[in-house]
């Protein structure tokens, strides 16, 4: 019987076998993922050539732009050419770079688009952490690329696209390795694998490229007459006028170029070109006034387009409205809520001020008045027309102090509702009654809920021979003796709270006339 000893000739063929065996299941895995570059790359150099083609349209378009206008196109053309020159010095640098690396692994003939020896992990390495240090030299020219042309865009969101593709900061992986960017990009890394993050840079750059020169195109048409279709426009400040100021309107085409001033006919006269398109009419009377003419916009040819326009404005008496929120006076020593509005004026163009206490702007058109007690108030109302400052109205208000409150009871039914008990002889439950725990007061009149602070009052019940028996509270809370004389009361007996001094949201304190009757169910 055969015997498996380490060094027996049995036993070296089955280590030899499952050496070869894991060394195949290796190849196969290197293999696969081998051919998945392989398919990326080809991916991406389809990508990268139709990047190329799309960019060289962009530029020919500011080329033609240039060429035909060059006065207005030369700031916009120059910046292109720069973009271009830089991103296709880059593009090269990184091709380069692959190609030294493919030489390395597959000798003087290498071909980066057909890799003998994909799998090297020496290339790379040999390449990009030489002497010559290629790795932090790519790093630094892809830094500098980034930096020329961001401030070349004007747009937010492709700013910060750009600056994420071309980003060299390491990932959070390889931080945490301790790996620089370059570090994390080639250490130990296939050549196919190499290569294929080389070639992604480069589809980065004409990303980028791309980017930058659709928005100089952008910048162009934002300045360029170039339209198919031009329309006369009037924009007045305001189509409500009021007497005794001025109409102002904005007369022009929807295309507009810098270098050809069109010529502009209002009501049959001629604007000067000192005007620059801005018309100005008296208002000494009120009623509807037309705006009426032409613009004759010169072509290339020496001939003229000319375009119609119509519009009108309205002269009106000065008037504003000032309207109370709440009702038709003002309560002294609290807040109250005003509407100020003039027609045909932006709130933001209408101020007003107070001749008694103060008066500040809360938004929407809605001001908050507080006056003081002893005079009336005088609201003044002015409104901003153009470059004028107008006074719209002014209306007087009168002043008075806040009614006296309610004095009330929150109760809790047996289903949770809660509800004011204002006495008044009504049966309320002892339990009820118990379980409040503070008297309250407030003006609840349907209009106004102004809550007052309730300072002392008296619990009042009357004994069987008559007399009257008052038990104090400083504050608005039941004392325990108060709690106490509910307790001891009978059903049908009547309680009384009194002498109920109470202070309002205006800081004045006042004695309640009224007295709470209480009558227990």
């Amino acid at each position: 019987m055969a015997v498996n000893s380490p060094n027996s000739p049995r036993q070296k063929m089955i280590n030899l076998m499952y050496l070869v065996f894991i060394g195949m299941l290796a190849l196969n895995v290197s293999t696969e993922v081998l051919d998945g570059f392989e398919l990326v790359e080809e991916s991406l150099l389809r990508s990268v050539k139709v990047a190329t083609q799309r960019n060289e349209q962009i530029f020919d378009e500011l080329q033609d732009a240039y060429d035909t206008n060059p006065e207005k196109t030369e700031e916009w053309y120059k910046k292109g050419a720069q973009v271009k020159a830089e991103s296709d010095t880059l593009f090269s640098y990184i091709q380069d770079i692959k190609v030294r690396i493919v030489k390395k692994a597959d000798g003087k003939n290498g071909d980066p688009e057909h890799l003998k020896h994909p799998d090297d992990l020496n290339a790379a390495y040999d390449v990009m952490f030489d002497k010559k240090k290629e790795g932090e030299l790519l790093k630094s020219s892809i830094n500098a690329y980034r930096q020329f042309i961001m401030p070349m865009v004007n747009d937010s969101s492709i700013q910060k696209s750009v600056e994420n593709n071309l980003s060299t900061e390491p990932s959070e992986k390889a931080q945490a390795h301790k790996q620089t960017w370059e570090e994390s990009m080639f250490w130990q890394m296939p050549v196919a694998a190499a290569v294929t993050l080389l070639t992604k840079m480069q589809k980065d750059i004409r990303d980028a490229e791309g980017a930058v020169l659709g928005d100089l195109v952008k910048n162009i048409d934002l300045k360029d007459f170039r339209v198919n279709t031009i329309d006369a426009y009037v924009v007045p400040e305001t189509q409500m006028v009021m007497r005794g100021s001025s109409y102002r309107a904005q007369i022009g085409v929807l295309a507009t170029d810098s270098t050809q001033r069109p010529r502009i006919f209002v009501n049959g006269k001629q604007l000067s070109d000192e005007a620059d398109g801005r018309y100005v009419a008296g208002a000494g009377s009120t009623g509807t006034f037309p705006v009426k003419g032409y613009i004759e916009m010169p072509q290339g040819d020496g001939s003229f387009i000319t375009r119609p326009f119509s519009s009108e404005y309205y002269v009106i008496e000065p008037s504003a409205t000032v309207a109370p929120v709440l009702m038709n006076m003002l309560y002294a020593g609290i807040p109250n809520d005003i509407r100020i509005a003039v027609p045909g004026v932006a709130n933001q163009n209408v101020s007003a001020t107070i001749s008694n206490g103060t008066l500040t702007q809360k938004g929407n058109g809605i001001w908050v008045a507080t006056p003081r007690l002893g005079s009336d108030a005088v609201i003044t109302v002015t409104a901003k027309m153009g470059t004028q400052t107008l006074r719209m109205a002014e209306t007087s208000f009168r002043v008075r102090q806040l009614p006296d409150p309610a004095p009330y009871l929150n109760i809790t039914d047996q289903d949770g509702n809660r509800s004011r008990y204002k006495g008044g002889g009504r049966p309320i439950a002892k339990a009820a009654l118990v379980a409040c725990d503070a008297l309250s007061a407030a003006i609840d009149d349907g209009i106004l809920d102004q809550p007052f602070t309730v300072l002392r009052y008296d619990l009042v019940k009357f004994d069987k021979l008559g007399f009257r028996i008052a038990t104090p509270a400083s504050g608005a809370s039941f004392t325990q003796q108060q709690k106490d004389v509910i307790r001891d009361s009978q059903r049908g007996q009547t309680l009384y709270i009194s002498g109920i001094v109470v202070r309002g949201p205006d800081g004045v304190e006042r004695t309640l006339n009224q007295a709470m009757e209480i009558r227990i169910n």
